[in-house]
């Protein structure tokens, strides 16, 4: 029993992955090759169809191991089919008890098996899904430990308007162009202000300001990026390079988020010139990991969870942000006892009491910050009906807007910014207030 709870878990951890990275894999044009593969069960992709939603699936130099002729009523039990959600985790349950021996004798949506392959190994064919609904392709291998090989295209799209033009945004994705060029339009705008304040108030700007000023373009590009990626699959199929575009900015922009955060945490720039050793070493572990999570974005979305290791590498992308998030913290919370303990020093109470309040409110911000972005909008997209997938994209974005706006305006470079200059009135007053709530800590 306790196995089979483990293993349930298990496929859990792997359905919550599936929802999570399985938009990555976005393309409505999917061109993969399967090499001697004897897994039982292989996911192809997944798709959010309308009622007029169709899906093309062509086989070619299909092969497998086996010794001798396999008889047609064999082949019957190698094949694709179409499972819903809550199909997927049935099927998980129901191969845990053993009380389903192979999914195409099911009442799974069969689309077709090997017995229909023609002489040269071959198949092509259009399918109509059951229902309105986010369906997995999967490929069901029941003769396993036999050996499969093919070549593999499908195309899946939703036929739109009278003139049935074809979309080949999942339904919950088609929303996205828009989204995104909304998003790219306000910062922009940010960018543009940003700007101005930093030109405007060029006595007061230091080096992390134009380093904050690059992250807001960055971050436009990235989205107008994201625009064009999926203006194209959603009219072709394909994102016609624009993938390599957007690959390229989520790094920058991934670096310079986390490095500006760090810098800003430390108090770099507006608070002393340098970086402390250990301030240091925080940045040298957080770039490589944001390289290598780069590196694991584009393994998943120029694969799929066909690939053995996909689900891996999906692992690895996860515990790699996580790592991150937490490492961010520590400039913060290391800059919050450094105020504290200056402030029971040098005498400047008042001073340090407001530098403390700042980035203890940094830290709250930064925290939710994370915790929403990778949990809550994760859960919006678990518990969500498919066709509101994109609700989670808009929380992240707004989210992420937020953060941005707060981060600048808390530390835009204006000459009486009250975090960073106080009256010798204010001094005076503000010191029997400095230690209150001295407990903070991580």
């Amino acid at each position: 029993m306790a196995g089979v709870k483990e293993r349930l878990i298990r496929w859990g951890v792997v359905f919550i992955l599936l929802v999570e990275f399985l938009p990555l894999c976005q393309a409505g044009i999917h061109h993969l090759s399967i090499k001697d593969d004897s897994r039982s069960l292989i996911i192809i992709e997944g798709f959010g169809f309308s009622r007029r939603g169709q899906l093309e699936i062509t086989v070619t130099d299909a092969s497998w191991s086996e010794t001798g002729e396999v008889a047609d009523e064999a082949l019957t039990r190698i094949g694709f089919f179409l499972a819903t959600e809550e199909d997927w985790l049935q099927l998980m349950r129901e191969m845990d008890e053993q009380s389903t021996s192979c999914p195409l004798e099911s009442h799974y949506h069969t689309l077709f098996t090997f017995s229909h392959l023609n002489a040269s190994k071959q198949y092509s064919g259009t399918f109509s899904p059951p229902g309105a609904n986010h369906y997995v392709l999967i490929f069901a291998n029941c003769l396993s430990p036999i050996q499969v090989s093919m070549s593999l295209r499908t195309s899946m799209y939703n036929l739109e308007g009278t003139s049935d033009v074809k979309d080949y945004l999942s339904v919950g994705q088609t929303q996205l162009p828009v989204l995104y060029f909304s998003f790219f339009l306000l910062y922009l705008v940010l960018g543009g202000m940003w700007i101005y304040i930093c030109v405007k108030q060029k006595v007061t700007t230091h080096r992390i300001h134009i380093l904050m000023g690059i992250l807001l373009v960055l971050k436009a590009f990235y989205l107008f990026s994201e625009v064009e990626d999926k203006a194209y699959i959603k009219r072709t199929g394909t994102p016609h390079g624009w993938d390599i575009a957007f690959y390229a900015f989520s790094f920058l922009r991934g670096v310079m988020l986390f490095t500006v955060i760090i810098l800003i945490g430390t108090g770099w720039s507006f608070l002393k010139p340098y970086l402390q050793g250990r301030e240091k070493r925080v940045l040298m572990i957080v770039i490589p990991l944001q390289v290598l999570e780069n590196v694991a974005t584009v393994v998943i979305g120029e694969t799929g969870p066909f690939w053995k290791n996909w689900l891996t590498w999906s692992q690895l992308l996860l515990v790699v942000d996580v790592i991150c998030c937490c490492a961010i913290l520590f400039p913060i919370v290391w800059s919050i006892k450094h105020l504290r303990q200056a402030a029971h020093t040098d005498g400047k109470a008042a001073r340090n009491l407001v530098k403390l309040t700042l980035f203890r409110q940094y830290y709250i911000v930064v925290v939710g910050y994370i915790y929403y972005t990778r949990i809550i909008v994760l859960a919006l997209k678990t518990v969500a009906s498919y066709q509101y997938w994109w609700v989670g994209e808009l929380n992240s974005e707004l989210a992420t807007l937020a953060f941005y706006i707060f981060t600048g305006y808390k530390f835009r470079p204006v000459p009486h910014n009250p975090y960073f200059v106080l009256d010798d009135d204010e001094e005076e007053t503000g010191g029997e207030e400095a230690f209150k709530d001295d407990d903070f800590e991580l």
